[in-house]
């Protein structure tokens, strides 16, 4: 077994947003940013900004990784960067005052059709239903998750119909 595969996820996670050289097996070598780390199968995704302003993304296998190794540790640009990578232009920016107002909008509808909702985190930004439920910002049915699909159904549309309402 690999020193990759003797690792575990919260571990994986640390290379994230980080540059780094992995080497996998046939003595394969990719360089680049890792934006995301799989927790199952721990596959690695890459990506490397190109000189014309593309960029390459690059998925390298879990079993087939040998070492990694942190080459640039990275800093606030390369982070927004990677973490917009695959919004799509239209994707609306809320400002706080903004998502406040939205939460708060909805956690008053919510409310009002007797769902029980809490604020949850240690900022709260999250709202959460009956403990089994998150929403995230920016509030919207998108954001919601939930193993219970029956619930999650539910709230989306209910606040698919307090979107509609509000507009």
């Amino acid at each position: 077994m690999s020193e990759w595969m003797k690792k575990g996820p919260l571990e994986w996670q640390d290379y994230i947003y980080k540059e780094v050289r992995v080497t996998a097996s046939e003595k394969n070598e990719y360089k680049g940013w890792v934006l995301t780390t799989d927790p199952v199968s721990a596959n690695i995704v890459l990506v490397n900004f190109l000189e014309d302003g593309s960029m390459s993304v690059t998925g390298i296998m879990g079993h087939a990784v040998q070492t990694v190794e942190t080459m640039n540790e990275g800093d606030h640009r390369v982070r927004e960067k990677l973490m917009h990578l695959f919004t799509s232009g239209d994707c609306k920016a809320y400002s706080p005052e903004d998502l406040e107002e939205r939460k708060n909008s909805l956690k008053k509808w919510l409310e009002k059709n007797h769902i029980p909702i809490t604020e949850q985190g240690d900022s709260p930004r999250t709202l959460c239903v009956a403990g089994v439920l998150t929403i995230d910002p920016p509030y919207g049915p998108e954001n919601c998750s939930s193993s219970n699909e029956i619930i999650l159904s539910r709230v989306q549309d209910l606040i698919e119909g307090h979107l509609t309402a509000s507009q």
